[in-house]
């Protein structure tokens, strides 16, 4: 199965179709009159593909089992056809297309297995994904104009060349999964004058985006907060609420971090712990979905 611990869980969506076609309309009357010997078709089918959404993790290999919140099989009528449309919800890391397609399959199936008594010609048609909703797909990176970004670490150790810096390197190469260049990059040491000076520079240069990697935690040398939160004018504290509430589901000590994030004058800072894991997991629980902030602050965000 494909790893999906590092996601995020969100509200994800799907419908999906599957045609019924009869040869008379002597069965969709049956259908439509509680008469098919085998019993009520709509309401039979509607039960089988209920648990045939719930199944799919079943049947299915490579599918994750995931909780379904919620479920809907309706039928529509055309002449010979029975058209069965399939809603599927869930809030998990991954999508429900899938759930949504077997459910229009096994209630198709259900439809057949119910009319072929009757009718020897029943075909089942077009099984088809309609549409689908959630996750990071659905913020669309290249909506937004071009963003000059900048990435800065914070480590003594590494700013002494005593130890190579991997943690920018990893938002670096992270960014570029989005199409998101880092313009400039950066080593200080754990100096919170040369920390503020490095970032009021790149704010009067208008980066857009300002990544700090490590000086979030509680010994004597972390001092990004004390020279960053300062600057902040508008302070974003759901992204940080949110960077340490995906921090805290995969280590317990993400609740001793201090990261903050905001704006300084047009400038989004964002800091965070200097590990190569925090730094995977920063770009893991903020982006792309975290770059709509842009929208919002220009005024072309279109409310749904």
């Amino acid at each position: 199965m494909v790893n999906i611990t590092h996601k995020s869980d969100t509200l994800r969506q799907a419908i999906a179709t599957a045609v019924v076609q009869v040869s008379s309309i002597a069965t969709i009357e049956a259908i439509i009159n509680k008469k098919v010997p085998k019993g009520d078709v709509f309401e039979f089918s509607r039960a089988a593909g209920l648990l045939g959404i719930k199944k799919t993790s079943d049947v299915i290999p490579d599918c994750h089992p995931l909780p379904v919140e919620y479920a809907s099989i309706t039928f529509h009528v055309e002449g010979l056809q029975v058209h069965v449309t399939v809603e599927v919800h869930t809030i998990y890391k991954t999508g429900v297309e899938v759930e949504a397609m077997h459910g229009a399959a096994v209630t198709a199936l259900t439809m057949y297995d119910m009319l072929k008594p009757i009718d020897k010609h029943v075909e089942i048609n077009a099984i088809k994904l309609i549409s689908k909703k959630g996750g990071k797909t659905d913020f669309n990176v290249h909506e937004n104009p071009p963003l000059k970004i900048a990435v800065l670490v914070c480590s003594d150790t590494i700013a002494a060349g005593n130890m190579e810096d991997l943690s920018g390197k990893t938002i670096i190469d992270r960014l570029a999964q989005f199409d998101l260049p880092v313009s400039d990059f950066k080593v200080l040491p754990d100096v919170a004058e040369a920390i503020r000076n490095q970032v009021l520079h790149w704010t009067k240069e208008t980066y857009n985006m300002v990544l700090v990697s490590g000086g979030t935690g509680l010994s004597d040398r972390d001092v990004t907060y004390e020279a960053i939160h300062p600057l902040i004018n508008r302070e974003i504290s759901g992204i940080s609420e949110t960077l340490r509430n995906y921090g805290q589901q995969r280590t317990p000590f993400a609740m001793l971090s201090r990261s903050v994030a905001g704006f300084i004058d047009k400038t989004l800072i964002i800091t965070m712990p200097g590990s190569v894991n925090a730094a995977k997991d920063t770009i893991n629980a903020l982006f792309p979905q975290v770059l709509h902030v842009f929208k919002v602050v220009s005024g072309t965000r279109h409310d749904e």
